[in-house]
């Protein structure tokens, strides 16, 4: 009897080769990771071969599972070239996209209802990660496409929009802040030996070390010799937003990410510099879908 191949479980398939792990699987094609496990077993029992190395830590290919990966790969890319060609609906497909959170708070929604207007049958799922580490998705293939933060974006190619990094606070000024004993144990201190104007060690609440927003900071206050800790660390932007909020230390992000409730906070602080928005695909092909989306938000985000 012939074999019939189900598009969902090549699908299923093709993410579990690159995740290397059945849990990000199961959040990337919307299923349980145990609806993820029966899918492989039936395309294993159809196949009549082995594909997966499975292991605590996660699951590896086998020599068959890597000779069939490049078929399922080639199936699903024609599907979708198929479907687009000669639907009459327009546009179908799925991807996974991957952002900062402050970007998917501040452009995504707008980029997402903008798009949906247009292709209402692509489906989009989302992970929010720091740039680190959705560079690390890319090259794994975990993600199809990801908007990036760049430093020093002047002269970096197709840089799709540059925004400025903010400190910001929960009073209107550096000295109306009262941070009292801090928050934490600072984990992390000032390379300067002055003090600001009243003699103060600043604490900061600054996203995960690996950012680029992180690195901005310290940078620019090693430069300006002002003495620092760093009271709190998170790639979470709501938290660094209710550290601000509380007064117990000042934050850096993307100024158009600050809430209204919230301030912009200018000298003596020094300046922080701006960070340029990138669209990067990963690695291989792209399927329609995912390089119609691409094209929109770098038209889009310009103007957003």
């Amino acid at each position: 009897m012939q074999t019939l191949l189900d598009l969902k479980l090549l699908t299923t398939f093709v993410r579990a080769a690159h995740s290397g792990t059945l849990s990000a699987t199961a959040l990337q094609v919307g299923r349980t990771q145990s609806t993820v496990t029966m899918q492989i077993q039936r395309l294993e029992d159809a196949l009549g071969q082995t594909l997966f190395h499975r292991s605590g830590s996660g699951v590896t290919l086998t020599g068959s599972g890597e000779r069939f990966l490049g078929y399922a790969e080639r199936i699903l890319k024609l599907h979708d070239e198929a479907v687009f060609a000669f639907s009459d609906r327009g546009l179908r497909g799925s991807m996974v996209f991957g952002c900062p959170e402050d970007y998917l708070i501040a452009f995504f929604p707008a980029l997402l209802k903008s798009f949906g207007t247009i292709y209402p049958d692509v489906e989009i799922k989302v992970v929010s990660a720091p740039t680190p580490e959705l560079h690390k998705m890319l090259r794994a293939r975990q993600i199809d496409l990801a908007l990036v933060s760049v430093a020093n974006p002047d002269g970096e190619p197709d840089i799709a929009r540059t925004e400025q990094l903010a400190w910001v606070g929960a009073k209107p000024t550096l000295d109306l802040h009262d941070f009292g004993t801090g928050i934490g144990t600072g984990i992390g201190e000032g390379a300067g030996d002055t003090t600001t104007s009243s003699g103060r060690t600043i604490p900061l609440a600054l996203p995960a070390s690996n950012a680029l927003d992180h690195k901005a900071a310290c940078d620019a206050m090693d430069a300006a010799l002002i003495p620092y800790k760093i009271s709190y660390a998170s790639s979470s932007l709501t938290g660094l937003i209710a550290v601000a909020r509380s007064g117990l230390a000042i934050s850096v992000m993307m100024q158009k990410a600050v809430p209204n409730d919230l301030y912009i906070l200018k000298a003596p602080l020094p300046a922080l510099p701006k960070l340029g928005l990138k669209v990067m695909a990963g690695e291989g092909t792209q399927n329609p879908a995912s390089a119609a989306f691409a094209d929109h938000v770098k038209n889009m985000l310009p103007f957003l």
